[in-house]
């Protein structure tokens, strides 16, 4: 049996990104692996509850009802056995989710197989996991668990901070070296030439690709740009997606207020920001991924 994924959008995701997975993995914590082995085979037909990504998978998996040809899926990289992963797709099964790929690796990073399963974005609680996808050159971020938020729409919407996630982070370095004035310099210097690509300008590329096969109907799928820039740093930010021919819904230059508020009226299902200070404002309004890159997080490592 052969199916090729190079014609769909592919999320791979972490067992407890798509479950809460908190109780187990206390059990792991406290007790070690055999203890965990052991509460997951006596418990595999216990269903367990979403977590912070599911609905964002609901919604996901939805798109293909109204296209000629399935064009998303979602594949389960999991540090699982197979053996206590039946748990996690018993679960999978009751709830109706259609996802039929895994790799559950037995305690081992699953990142290496984003790659052969074509994956444009990775989804993990497990930063460790999510670096090593971002070094080699996949969009990647770590959900913040914690606050399970559903949107009230049927659209599913994307939010994206700018610098270090869809744009390189060249014009937040010159921001955290040299100070706002000069970074407001530099941007007007430069406003007609096009940012380098960050590491999610792919998956909004693919998001892009796939929202224009809606042409004349309404789009299951709405993507916001959430940035603390303002005018006139705003230019650059235009032009580069019109060089990149990507369409963006919405675009919020905020001038450096607090994202969380304005996350919240647009009804993001997820947000992508590469600051712990803006993920944490947001997380207790949208599912929010930490992007483990640019200047911001070389600070930390």
């Amino acid at each position: 049996m052969s199916s090729k994924l190079v014609d769909k959008l592919v999320i791979a995701i972490s067992s407890r990104a798509l479950f809460d997975l908190a109780e187990s993995h206390e059990v792991f914590e406290k007790q070690g692996l055999e203890a965990y082995s052991k509460y997951q085979i006596e418990h595999e037909d216990a269903i367990l509850p979403p977590g912070d990504a599911f609905h964002m998978v609901e919604k996901l998996l939805s798109i293909n009802s109204a296209l000629d040809q399935p064009r998303v899926e979602v594949i389960l990289l999991s540090r699982n056995s197979a053996d206590t992963g039946l748990r996690i797709f018993n679960s999978i099964n009751h709830y109706g989710l259609n996802i039929t790929r895994a790799a559950f690796t037995g305690g081992e990073s699953p990142y290496p197989y984003i790659s052969p399963f074509n994956g444009h974005l990775f989804l993990s609680t497990d930063a460790r996991d999510v670096r090593h996808a971002i070094e080699h050159g996949v969009a990647a971020a770590t959900l913040l668990t914690g606050g399970k938020h559903e949107s009230q729409s049927a659209q599913l919407r994307f939010a994206f901070d700018g610098d270090a996630v869809i744009f390189s982070d060249e014009a937040e370095q010159v921001y955290k070296r040299q100070g706002l004035d000069a970074f407001a310099k530099s941007e007007v210097a430069s406003a007609k030439t096009p940012l380098s690509g960050g590491p999610f300008k792919s998956f909004l590329a693919a998001l892009h690709i796939l929202q224009s096969e809606f042409k004349g109907r309404d789009c299951p799928i709405r993507t916001a740009l959430v940035t603390a820039r303002s005018a006139p740093a705003h230019e650059r930010v235009i032009r580069t997606l019109r060089a990149w021919n990507i369409r963006i819904d919405e675009s919020l230059f905020l001038g450096g207020l607090d994202k969380g508020q304005f996350l919240k009226a647009y009804g993001a299902d997820v947000f992508f920001d590469d600051q712990q200070s803006h993920c944490e404002s947001a997380r207790g309004h949208v599912a929010t991924g930490h992007v483990p890159h640019g200047i911001a997080n070389a600070e930390n490592q």
